[in-house]
């Protein structure tokens, strides 16, 4: 009885989350389809993914390539249309395997990651969304490239490994106020001549659409907290 309590809970969190993107959207004057919602599933299984792909979500994001490797594969037997994207750091070591598996890597963020991935796309022949990480914030703990060097990064990726970058990432500083990082990291998106910016999570999602927001991802509006 639980378990079904919990899917019917997930589901309903689903769809209002959906009508508050599309509020967001509308107030910001855009058009709600531009913004894509991913689904972040990390720590939750596949019985409790199950109802929310039912519910017609696509997209979902995963932070380990082993977690998202050990519990996907019989859901994506099922729903072949699902999209996978990494959003956690990826080591090197770890190309190979989230090449092959993730359809969008958002934490693209050193020259070592970048040529592996490069890497691993050309010989598998495989074509993946990237985004580079910027730590907005400038935290030593933070993953992410920092906002002095992007340009210099993002050139490299695109001149020197070919690379299609498709936006930046980034993660806002939990004490700081997200409108701020959101802001510089459209800006910088601006002056890169990047379309997408992911950006935005389950507490400030709707201002990251304000700031022009193309991928939110969204994990404790949806699943709860674990």
């Amino acid at each position: 009885m639980q378990q079904n309590d919990y899917q019917e809970s997930a589901v309903d969190r689903l769809k209002r989350v959906n009508d508050e993107i599309a509020a967001a959207a509308k107030a910001a004057g855009r058009n709600a389809e531009s913004i894509e919602l991913v689904a972040v599933s990390k720590t939750f299984d596949a019985g409790e993914i199950r109802p929310v792909i039912e519910a017609g979500q696509r997209i979902f994001g995963e932070n380990r390539v082993q977690e998202a490797e050990r519990k996907w594969p019989p859901l994506r037997a099922e729903f072949p249309d699902v999209k996978l994207h990494l959003i956690g750091p990826l080591q090197s070591n770890k190309a190979k395997e989230a090449v092959a598996f993730f359809d969008a890597i958002h934490t693209i963020d050193r020259e070592k990651i970048a040529r592996a991935v490069a890497g691993e796309m050309a010989t598998q022949g495989r074509s993946l969304e990237l985004f580079v990480q910027v730590n907005t914030g400038e935290e030593p703990q933070k993953a992410g490239i920092m906002p002095r060097d992007a340009q210099a990064f993002v050139a490299f990726c695109r001149d020197d490994l070919k690379l299609e970058i498709k936006g930046l990432m980034c993660i806002p500083p939990v004490d700081e106020e997200p409108a701020v990082h959101f802001a510089f990291l459209a800006k910088l998106a601006r002056e890169l001549g990047l379309p997408g910016l992911s950006m935005g999570m389950s507490g400030d999602f709707e201002t990251a659409i304000a700031f022009g927001a193309t991928h939110v991802r969204v994990g404790s509006a949806i699943f709860g907290v674990r």
